[in-house]
């Protein structure tokens, strides 16, 4: 009986370790004379090496300062996951190495995040094809009020039935949190009067006088912010 009480409080534990909210994002530029074999190497590679817990989500970039590149996304996994992961075997790291490698720039990058469902309006692998990025910079020391001011963000996008996806960099450069704005009913969402204004809509969730607390909380704590938008190219992704 003891055994089973100390199996029973563990268990929270390792369901906890075994979330499975982890993405890894990475970048690639390929060269300019390159992108058509660029394309199809990639498409062989994620639909061949990157199934399962490691399949790939492939957008371009369309603004923004990256733009012209791609953004792959993999996942989602747990950090146990990744801690097991390895290179995925001598033949994914010879396809990589022979038939795409060559045909990128030096530039690009990778980092890791972890989704927020506290602070997000749309399940994790509740996908789009059309997306914009906002990625914001918050000042050192302001992590708590930050996330306070992300949580009147979320009802101010519940009240227009937004659908973003927030996730917290992690151990990928400077503190960052990325607000995944997903289009279900595509770009017309860009729309002027597709629903009411952000200012009009955080007003009437968190009261008359806290849009001007929102813009000096915003002109403290965040240290820089820019936003991009992406497509979705199933043809280059895991099947």
């Amino acid at each position: 009986m003891r055994k089973l009480i100390l199996v029973l409080l563990a268990l929270p534990f390792f369901s906890f370790a075994q979330e499975k909210n982890v993405v890894n994002a990475s970048r690639l530029f390929p060269k300019g004379d390159k992108v058509a074999a660029f394309e199809k190497a990639l498409a062989a590679h994620s639909q061949k090496y990157h199934t399962g817990t490691w399949k790939w989500r492939v957008f371009s970039i369309e603004s923004g300062p990256d733009a012209g590149g791609y953004h792959i996304t993999e996942g989602p996994m747990s950090w146990d996951d990744l801690d097991t992961r390895g290179d995925l075997g001598k033949a994914h790291q010879d396809d990589w190495n022979m038939n795409i490698a060559p045909l990128l720039t030096d530039r690009g990058s990778s980092m890791y995040s972890l989704y927020r469902a506290d602070l997000s309006t749309i399940a994790l692998t509740e996908f789009t094809d059309k997306i914009a990025i906002n990625h914001v910079f918050p000042k050192p020391g302001y992590t708590d009020e930050m996330e306070d001011l992300i949580k009147k963000i979320k009802k101010a996008w519940e009240n227009g039935e937004q659908t973003v996806a927030v996730y917290e960099v992690s151990s990928s450069g400077p503190q960052q949190y990325t607000f995944v704005t997903r289009y279900k009913q595509g770009l017309k969402e860009r729309n002027t009067g597709f629903r009411k204004p952000f200012k009009e809509r955080y007003k009437t969730s968190n009261g008359d006088t806290a849009w001007d607390d929102y813009v000096k909380a915003i002109r403290n704590m965040v240290d820089h912010s820019w936003s991009e938008l992406l497509f979705f190219h199933k043809e280059l992704s895991s099947k």
